[in-house]
């Protein structure tokens, strides 16, 4: 085990996981207040799903002229910069722009710190290795909104803070430099897009989880305003999401490594998302009882892309691999892209239950996907 490395790439997944699990919220809150419709805040969230569009093809090229530890650490520098710009952009527009260098910066992390810890995770443990991965990018969505909660949208603090801690987690990317892999790029443009089809009940659900994700984490503040909860009380249940997402992605990382096709987990997680959106309208009066179903939610849905991203690692390996992750996170910027629209579209034409209802389409598109695949194959044999 190559535990500088895997701690590097763990710190810089932990930039991704701070910076959505508090950006998010926070700047959806402050559209709110200004008076922005929940349409207008899903199309500037969207745009970070464009941005990861337009990103996933450079991430290797950019790491083969400078390096991957010297790519990670400026994408780091660029992301703390766009964050902190949000503050200091008077107008609308202007957040377009920074969403974009936001979540170029951010896409890039998550494809090299994906091939580095691939590269660095011995083939028995990789189970083990991408739960703890997994559960540290959870810990960031966690901490984020609970760091949301404590501070409040209004003032600068909420934006130092990230600028912050995500300086600090450059600091172990560049302790081990030495250690970093090389990457030399395999075939064109083709070489790269084909992967989503080779391994789709993979790439369909890491789509699904950056549209609940992504739409979710924005739109949810937007979703507990309008059925009564505080600021701090909405944020609060986005912890217990990210809580969730914590304490269960090792454990059913380990499952994954203990059945015959993860594909069936797979579905069993997208049923249980299905499951929770369509309670959410009958239990969302009481506090209690949906911050306990979005903790068991928020714990299996984000499985979908620690299952995923180990179904994908078992089917292909090498160079194979480090192409395949960058279309598995080109998947997940589609996923950005079509979430929050149609989150917010949602629930300007159903009102607040549009919110549980746009997710779970979601959800059943995937299910119907993934037990065809199944029932395809099962036919064969």
């Amino acid at each position: 085990m190559r535990w500088l490395s895997i701690s590097a790439a763990i710190a810089s997944i932990s930039v991704v996981g701070i910076a959505i699990g508090l950006g998010m919220p926070l700047l959806s809150i402050i559209l709110e207040t200004r008076g922005y419709s929940a349409s207008m805040i899903g199309l500037n969230t969207a745009i970070a799903g464009i941005a990861s569009i337009a990103a996933a093809p450079l991430a290797t090229p950019l790491a083969v002229r400078f390096g991957v530890v010297w790519t990670m650490l400026a994408m780091i520098l660029l992301g703390a910069l766009a964050f902190i710009g949000f503050y200091f952009a008077p107008s609308f527009w202007m957040w377009f722009p920074l969403r974009v260098a936001l979540h170029l910066a951010l896409t890039v992390l998550f494809i090299l710190s994906e091939f580095w810890i691939s590269t660095s995770a011995p083939a028995h443990r990789r189970g083990l290795v991408l739960g703890i991965y997994a559960t540290v990018l959870s810990l960031g969505f966690a901490a984020g909104p609970w760091l949301f909660s404590q501070m409040g949208s209004s003032g600068f603090m909420p934006f130092g803070t990230v600028f912050l801690l995500v300086m600090i987690a450059a600091i172990p990317v560049l302790a081990a430099w030495q250690e970093s892999p090389n990457i030399v790029p395999e075939g064109g443009k083709s070489g790269f897009i084909r992967y989503i089809w080779l391994v789709p009940t993979a790439t369909a659900a890491v789509l699904v989880f950056g549209a609940v994700e992504t739409g979710g984490f924005a739109l949810f503040p937007v979703y507990g305003n309008r059925i009564g909860y505080s600021e701090g009380d909405a944020a609060l249940l986005l912890t217990m999401i990210g809580l969730g997402n914590v304490i269960m992605q090792i454990p059913l990382g380990m499952i994954s490594d203990r059945i015959s096709d993860r594909r069936l987990l797979l579905l069993i997680c997208a049923a249980v998302g299905l499951v929770g959106m369509v309670l959410l309208p009958y239990i969302k009066a009481d506090w209690h009882v949906m911050a306990g179903l979005l903790f068991l939610w928020g714990g299996v849905v984000a499985a979908l892309y620690t299952i995923g991203l180990a179904h994908l690692g078992s089917r292909l390996h090498g160079h194979e691999l480090a192409n395949a992750n960058a279309a598995f996170v080109l998947c997940y910027g589609l996923g950005m892209v079509m979430g929050p629209q149609a989150i917010g579209i949602g629930m300007d034409v159903f009102g607040t239950d549009g919110f549980g209802w746009s997710i779970g389409i979601f959800f059943a598109a995937y299910i119907v996907l993934a037990g065809c695949r199944l029932a395809l194959e099962a036919r064969r044999s």
